[in-house]
């Protein structure tokens, strides 16, 4: 059980995710020693702050709409292989719980890839609030965590002759999240 907290300067009500300004990005090691970087192009979310304070999530990815810059690769993670994302087309976020570490925060939820559902913890930084640009205020947050693919399903194996594998089973999941109070 996570304890209830209050993000400061977070207004109650519901604040959109914009996808125009924001990232949903990952990064994973790559024949042992470089990362590849790719991010989803197609999410939407809100962060519902109740009349207590107490901020929830809720997100979806549509998992087809991965890019990692190379229109091959892109085209094998969308496969069985990998993402499967014709039978799985969304992940999932939902929060149970959000909790205060040093001046930062862990929002506590359920993820949701591949069919498979796993808690997670995302280290949360919120950057604050500013007035917005004509349009209501707007919050900034950057958040990570570190999945292991196979804890999905994603088990897919590509041994390297010499050790260790083609693609690496942690990843790093980014996410840099501007969000505006709905009205």
């Amino acid at each position: 059980m996570t304890t209830a907290i209050a993000l400061p300067t977070l207004t109650t009500g519901t604040w959109a995710i914009d996808p125009s300004h924001s990232t949903v990005g990952f990064s994973v090691r790559h024949l042992m020693v470089s990362k590849v970087r790719g991010r989803f192009q197609e999410f939407s979310g809100a962060i519902t702050v109740a009349e207590d304070g107490t901020p929830s999530v809720d997100a979806q990815i549509q998992v087809a709409s991965i890019t990692t810059d190379n229109e091959q690769r892109d085209g094998h993670l969308k496969t069985a292989d990998f993402f499967d994302a014709e039978q799985f087309p969304t992940a999932t976020f939902t929060s149970t719980g959000v909790r205060a570490k040093g001046e930062d925060f862990v929002v506590d939820g359920d993820f949701t890839l591949h069919g498979v559902t796993r808690p997670v913890e995302l280290k949360l930084e919120f950057n604050g609030v500013n007035p917005g640009m004509g349009h209501g205020p707007v919050a900034g947050f950057e958040a990570s965590t570190v999945i292991n693919r196979r804890d999905f399903g994603i088990s897919i194996d590509m041994p390297l002759e010499g050790g260790g594998a083609v693609v690496g089973d942690k990843i790093t999941i980014t996410l840099e999240i501007e969000a505006g109070l709905q009205a």
